[in-house]
């Protein structure tokens, strides 16, 4: 997983030149304050109370992965100091700390209101980017809903159109692909039980939505599969033979080629002479 912490570090030593911006609220909007025992904690230590102090001490808690001591510091900086210079950049370090800490509504809310606020920050594209990685570390397993891989899949989009030729749309665009091949898994998932269920168009509607819309995924062979499997029970030769030969020009070395190459053999029983080409022809008197 990149963790772009040693940009962290140089984002941190410059950031302090950018203007700030005034907001009496915490990242979530509400008016509430920080509790005595955590005021106490920071305002009792050693620490400069200034906000390069703060700053200062936000940095450091972070070097040392002490992540919400570090969300405190920089929490502290916004309600003591909100006029300062430091207040701004301490918005999207103090969104890095709760993404360290897998705490990533609270990151959320800071990252979009430092991008609607802060719309050309020279970080504007880190916060986009590690809005993102909020989204796709939520990323939840096949077996589930897959609405939060929609969601990432939107916010790394957003990074690629926004900013294609920086690092983090190269990233993106990577962590695209991860989660295109993860919503292909999901409708594999659901086709398969279809098909155990004996509900064939069902199970032919979502092999064919993962050979159509999610062509650059490891599925698309065991989806073509599939599919010659369930034409061959519905009496579908012709059909299946179509895309068995598909699945062998496009995968040939592919083990779901091979069980669709004995399924039809079971079924068509070609002469032992003809099956080398068997596949071959089909393919080439359908295109």
């Amino acid at each position: 997983m990149f963790r772009p912490a040693h940009c962290l570090l140089l984002l941190g030593l410059a950031l302090g030149m950018l203007p700030g911006c005034s907001w009496f609220r915490s990242w979530d909007g509400s008016d509430r304050q920080l509790t005595e025992t955590r005021r106490r904690a920071l305002e009792d230590s050693t620490v400069d109370q200034s906000p390069e102090g703060l700053y200062a001490a936000g940095m450091d808690a972070l070097k040392g992965q002490r992540w919400q001591q570090a969300g405190d510091y920089f929490d502290l900086i916004e309600r003591e100091h909100p006029f300062s210079t430091w207040a701004t950049n301490a918005k999207i370090m103090g969104a890095y700390a709760q993404y360290q800490r897998n705490r990533y509504t609270e990151a959320l809310g800071i990252l979009d209101r430092f991008i609607q606020l802060h719309p050309s920050n020279r970080d504007i594209a880190y916060a986009y980017y590690l809005r993102a990685l909020c989204y796709y570390e939520q990323i939840a397993d096949a077996e589930r809903d897959q609405r939060g891989t929609e969601q990432a899949m939107a916010a790394l989009q957003d990074v690629v159109s926004r900013f294609p030729d920086s690092s983090y749309a190269r990233d993106a665009r990577l962590k695209i692909d991860l989660a295109r091949d993860h919503l292909a898994g999901k409708e594999m998932t659901i086709g398969r039980w279809y098909q155990r269920q004996r509900l064939y168009a069902a199970a032919i509607g979502r092999f064919r939505r993962v050979v159509e819309e999610y062509q650059t995924t490891n599925h698309v062979p065991e989806a073509l599969h599939r599919l010659t499997e369930i034409y061959l029970t519905l009496g579908i030769t012709e059909e299946a033979r179509k895309t068995a030969s598909v699945l062998g020009y496009n995968f040939p070395g592919s083990p779901w080629y091979q069980d669709s190459y004995a399924l039809l053999v079971a079924g068509a029983d070609p002469a032992p002479e003809d099956r080398r080409g068997f596949f071959r022809r089909a393919y080439d008197w359908l295109f």
